[in-house]
């Protein structure tokens, strides 16, 4: 640009055109020889002519702000007393100031044109009255270079990091960083600085403060009134992007704005290749690799890479939170966060992905979005080697190893690993639901879960399993339904060994060892180990049925109970054993089924040891040494110790009989009674004993026969001490106590303590021998004669 537009008669001027650098040791002669100018450049003061010195009284006036005239001389004298004090000045310090090198030599060029382009006197002489001989000439040559001629090379290299800088000064400056070195320390606050100009403009801000004191409160201010606030001079934004219409106001920014609309990037990071459009966020990029942090915080010792992460760190202890919403309220440590949050009342989301279309709020989550379109995922678990796409998941994911829950609730204690869910769990504390669902009025703590919710209205399932096909609301319950075809367990217990699927199923599993059931029904008072339990019971007080069979029109208390049931309908068994091939329709059936061909039988009575391979069986086999039997016939009166055991009374009054077989005819009351009469027909045997290799057609005369080798009787007479092998006779004997004889015959009105006795004295009146000898082919009516009959046979 021009310089001096005042000027037509004089040829346009840069700054290349008159400024002159200076190395240190020229800075050197300068100091030595303050009454001569030896350099290449000057001017001849007497020279100046009358007719050039009102041109050059403008000059002056613009540059010193003269008032009136003053003789050629006085300007002379006057100068060489601003520029030579103010220069020597400057050398002293060994820092140049260039805006003073550049009035001195924008007046030395002036000269040189009223004196001819060599810019020495018709006399050959310098303007310091010497001549420019050869030895002055070959002086400078044995000089180091000038400063312009180091700009290209930058020879002073840092050892450390390998940048290059132009001066030495600015080397010495740079090393402090390295060598963590802050040797400049403000005495009114401690602070400490690396350089020392850095110093003096910050003690301007105790020299400015506190100058006057309110005598009520005894807070300072920098002002007489307290209100009052500076007024400082804003420069004109001058300087405006013809791309888009903002202004700034240096070039220096419009510049950097610049890369914005053409997307350049000259500052590349060597290590890691990545390129940035600000040398400013560069440099911040490059602590990453060096893992510097210059910026500590005295309260806590966390260190920073910028000052402004420190800054914003500081709000922290101090609770500030400067910035607020005019919309809602709400308060922001960072003028960011406040940006951010206006777009929530607003609905903007100016940055949009270009793959899909999807719109963000924050230009992060729009780089977090991107990588699921190309698969990146560049923050990895050093624990598991498991990978992430934001380095905020994989923070939280560290606390999964480390066990650390930041997060705690002050009203109950409990701890969390993220701040979503501690927020969403304090929540529960205030009963605050901000989140409603405009089709049936439910609200809800978690925004996430009011979008899993109206899926429920749309009908929407988003997540497909490719294996089978099925569809799902959440993303989570595909990832759960996933494990069922890889069979992964990942979630393992450390009390027994036992694995899960999901997280949930491995808590509530916990609570089995610790015997807590913390969710309790304010009603009845009973407790339980999920929310999912207690809900459903719940309903069992309010009769509430909110899940209907579109089928057959029943209504259940629970979604799950819904699922099962409508495999009635569809004859769904999506459980298969690989071991037989059995199918199962509940999932609880198919894993007590897996148990018979592992022999695991998890759950342990403590009072006899006895253990059981379902934990129903567990707790209805505890009820024989209580003595509890809460479920009672409402016909007679009798008491079962089993639901199931009931039922299955019930239907003896009602004589239901739904089992029939095709063999014979024979009815049964119960499946289980007629697949075991089933092999009679078939001859199948299939539990045998280990100790003797007998054979039996149901697992509990199985299980009747072992306690002959075991000794084994477990079932006791309370009235008399006697113990029994098997419940039934335990029964029968008990009505020798009572008298009791339940089994009435219909025919002649005998009554019998035990069934088998009342089956036995029937084949009397209807003349049935179901029992025949294999030698002779005498029948009989019992078999304990036709045992007594073999014996002839063997003479035994």
């Amino acid at each position: 640009p021009t310089l001096f537009p005042l000027f037509p008669s004089l040829s346009p001027l840069s700054f290349s055109d008159v400024a002159v650098f200076f190395s240190v040791e020229e800075w050197v002669m300068l100091k030595n020889k303050k009454n001569k100018i030896s350099l290449s450049k000057g001017f001849c003061y007497d020279n100046i002519n009358e007719q050039s010195e009102n041109q050059f009284w403008v000059f002056l006036k613009i540059l010193f702000g003269f008032s009136q005239k003053k003789p050629i001389i006085q300007i002379k004298h006057l100068f060489l007393k601003i520029a030579w004090s103010r220069v020597i000045a400057s050398s002293y310090r060994h820092k140049p100031n260039f805006m003073l090198i550049f009035v001195f030599y924008s007046i030395s060029y002036y000269f040189k044109t009223l004196c001819g382009e060599s810019g020495l006197c018709d006399c050959g002489e310098s303007p310091a009255g010497e001549k420019q001989d050869e030895s002055s000439q070959n002086s400078r040559r044995s000089l180091p270079p000038p400063l312009h001629e180091r700009i290209k090379g930058k020879m002073y290299k840092c050892t450390e990091c390998a940048d290059s800088f132009l001066t030495s000064r600015s080397l010495a400056s740079h090393k402090k960083i390295h060598k963590a070195e802050e040797p400049h320390k403000c005495l009114d606050c401690g602070r400490t600085f690396k350089q020392k100009n850095h110093l003096n403009s910050h003690q301007r801000v105790h020299e400015d403060k506190k100058q006057h004191q309110c005598i009520p409160c005894g807070k300072t201010f920098g002002s007489s009134e307290p209100n009052s606030q500076k007024k400082r001079p804003t420069r004109k934004k001058s300087c405006k992007c013809l791309e888009c219409g903002k202004s700034f106001r240096s070039a220096s920014d419009l510049t950097c704005h610049n890369r914005i609309h053409t997307g350049e990037k000259p500052y590349h990071c060597t290590v890691c290749g990545k390129s940035f459009s600000q040398k400013g966020h560069f440099n911040l990029h490059k602590m990453i690799h060096t893992g510097e942090k210059p910026f500590q915080c005295l309260q806590c010792g966390k260190c920073f890479v910028s000052s402004g992460g420190l800054n914003a760190h500081k709000l922290t202890h101090t609770g500030e939170k400067p910035y607020k919403c005019l919309e809602c309220g709400k308060s922001f440590r960072n003028s960011g966060y406040l940006t951010s949050h206006r777009r929530i009342h607003t609905g903007e989301k100016p940055y949009q992905c270009t793959e899909c279309g999807k719109r963000f709020t924050k230009p992060y989550c729009l780089t977090v979005h991107k990588r699921t379109h190309t698969g990146e995922k560049p923050y990895k678990c050093t624990e598991c080697e498991k990978c992430f796409t934001d380095s905020g998941y994989l923070s939280r994911h560290k606390r999964l190893h480390t066990g650390e829950k930041p997060y705690e609730c002050h009203t109950c204690g409990k701890s969390f690993n993220e701040k979503k869910k501690y927020i969403i769990h304090s929540r529960t504390h205030t009963g605050e639901k901000p989140y409603q669902c405009q089709e049936c009025g439910k609200r809800f703590s978690d925004s996430q879960e009011l979008m899993i919710h109206k899926r429920i209205h749309t009908g929407e399932k988003p997540y497909k399993c490719t294996e089978c096909g099925m569809s799902f609301r959440k993303s989570s319950y595909l990832g759960i339904h996933k494990r069922i075809h890889t069979g992964e367990k990942p979630y393992k217990c450390h009390e027994c060994g036992k694995s899960f699927s999901q997280t949930s199923s491995l808590k509530s599993h916990r609570r089995v060892h610790s015997g807590e059931k913390p969710y309790k029904c304010l009603e009845c008072g009973t407790c339980f180990r999920t929310s999912g339990q207690l809900i459903s019971h719940n309903r069992t007080h309010t009769g509430e049925k909110p899940f209907k069979c579109i089928d057959c029109g029943k209504s259940f208390k629970d979604c799950l109970n819904l699922t099962l049931h409508k495999r009635i309908h569809t004859g769904e068994k999506p459980f298969t054993c690989i071991e037989c091939g059995k199918s199962f329709k509940y999932r609880m059936s198919f894993t007590v089924h897996k148990r018979i061909h592992t022999g695991e039988k998890p759950y342990k009575c403590t009072e006899c040891g006895k253990c059981f391979s379902a934990s129903s069986n567990l707790t209805s086999h505890k009820r024989i040494h209580t003595g509890e039997k809460p479920y009672e016939c409402l016909e007679c009166g009798k008491s079962f110790n089993r639901h199931d055991t009931l039922i299955l009374h019930n239907k003896m009054h009602k004589g239901e009989k739904p089992y029939k077989c095709l063999q014979c005819g024979k009815s049964f009351s119960q499946k289980v009674h007629l697949k075991s009469h089933e092999r009679i027909h078939t001859g199948e045997k299939p539990f045998q004993c280990k100790q003797c290799g007998k054979s039996f057609h149901c697992s509990a005369t199985l299980t009747s026969h072992l306690r002959i080798h075991t000794g084994e009787k477990p079932f006791q007479c309370l009235e008399c001490g006697k113990r029994f092998a098997h419940s039934g006779d335990l029964h029968a004997h008990e009505r020798t106590h009572t008298g009791e004889k339940p089994y009435k015959c219909l025919e002649c009105g005998k009554s019998f303590r035990k069934s088998s006795h009342l089956t036995s004295h029937r084949r009397i009146h209807t003349g049935e021998k179901p029992y025949q000898c294999t030698e002779c082919g005498k029948r009989f009516s019992q078999i304990s004669h036709l045992n007594i009959h073999k014996r002839i046979h063997t003479d035994e």
